[in-house]
């Protein structure tokens, strides 16, 4: 009963609102992906108390060796770059990758003093889960929005034609 409950909740906190639209919608999101990861992890409270921080300063880390990433490609043509730079770019994407890897070792092995393996692979499910969750509602908005366009569209052209 309480998994369907948590569920329910991430389904209904996602679909609230256009995704990405304002802080509020962003913060829903990250509320309802908590409660899938404390949910799926079964995180006993004194466990998550010690988890959470840790796994929000992962969470950061990543998001910020996600940004350099970007950065690194930003204007970047290799169509048009030397060869000079394209191995430039190479050995620089090499050296993000391997921060990235260092920094997931690091994360690992702080948050197995907290959970156990079990919990941790779980981990890594529930949040490709999340992610597929989020992707599948977000399409669904998206078709939902296209069909809503389509069926004004259609009402717009009767109500020219009716004008005639």
């Amino acid at each position: 009963m309480r998994k369907l409950y948590i569920l329910f909740t991430l389904i209904l906190l996602v679909s609230f609102g256009a995704i990405g639209q304002d802080q509020s919608a962003m913060e829903k999101i990250e509320a309802a992906k908590i409660a899938l990861i404390t949910e799926r992890l079964e995180l006993t409270p004194e466990q998550a108390e010690k988890f959470w921080p840790i796994y929000r300063e992962y969470a950061e880390q990543q998001k910020q060796l996600k940004s350099e990433f970007q950065e690194l490609k930003k204007n970047f043509d290799p169509n048009n770059a030397t060869e000079e730079e394209n191995k430039k770019i190479l050995e620089q994407g090499q050296q993000l990758k391997q921060k990235r890897l260092n920094m997931e070792r690091t994360y690992t092995e702080r948050m197995q003093q907290v959970v156990t393996t079990r919990q941790l692979m779980n981990l890594r499910k529930a949040e490709d889960d999340f992610r597929e969750m989020l992707i599948r509602r977000i399409r669904e908005q998206n078709q939902d929005r296209q069909r809503l366009q389509e069926k004004r569209q259609r009402n717009d052209e009767q109500m020219q034609q009716r004008r005639f």
